[in-house]
């Protein structure tokens, strides 16, 4: 079984629905996409021991695609406790041009859930760069009875908007976890396997801006 998670590290423009226009007191401008990429990505965590994850980088440096052999989370009579909840810590070491900054717009879940009744299942990721104490978050949940395929849409939490530093490094920690729980002790639950190719799909998308001169 296997999960997959993508990053996309996009100018703005793909995804923002009208570029250029001002949000606030800020307008958002993207840099040449050709100089935004991914250098390296450590992990660790229940979710994707250490041998379990791979990754893909595309040619442009500006996608990356994580794949996982054991971020699936269940739960049953028969199951024990610890596998009712599975995380994982990334740190995505990114370079981009100086007088750039970027922050987590949204996030894309993809994926196959199975929850009897009295079972209730979350999905959630939590972004947030390092040497900085704020951070946000995209949270997808599930209540049972559910079966089948899924594709959910979050956007970021808007009150916790957070900036990478200005400059040319920016390391994007993102600590997700996928939990279930029950109040029902006889019902069974399996959450994150795709039910065609096994395997469970993040989109992540972000979101650009000048750095203001002080």
């Amino acid at each position: 079984m296997k999960f997959y998670q993508a990053l996309s590290l996009l100018p703005f423009v793909a995804a923002l629905p009208n570029p250029g226009v001002p949000l606030g007191d800020v307008t958002f401008e993207g840099p040449d996409p050709t100089k935004v990429q991914i250098k390296g990505i450590s992990y660790g965590g229940t979710g994707c021991p250490q041998g379990t994850m791979g990754y893909q980088i595309s040619q442009d440096r500006t996608t990356v695609t994580l794949i996982f052999d054991s971020y699936i989370a269940s739960i049953g009579p028969n199951i024990v406790v610890t596998e009712q909840r599975k995380n994982c810590q990334l740190n995505v070491d990114i370079t981009y041009p100086g007088g750039f900054q970027y922050s987590v717009l949204s996030a894309d879940y993809r994926g196959y859930a199975s929850l009897q009744k009295g079972v209730s299942g979350t999905l959630k990721s939590t972004y947030y760069f390092s040497g900085e104490s704020t951070q946000t978050s995209t949270t997808y949940d599930f209540k049972g009875p559910v079966a089948g395929d899924y594709l959910k849409h979050d956007e970021a939490d808007s009150t916790s908007v957070i900036w990478s530093p200005c400059g040319a490094e920016g390391m994007l920690n993102i600590n997700s976890q996928v939990r279930l729980s029950s109040t029902n002790a006889t019902a069974t639950g399996l959450l994150t396997t795709d039910s065609t190719d096994l395997k469970f799909t993040q989109v992540v998308y972000v979101q650009w801006q000048k750095c203001t001169k002080k």
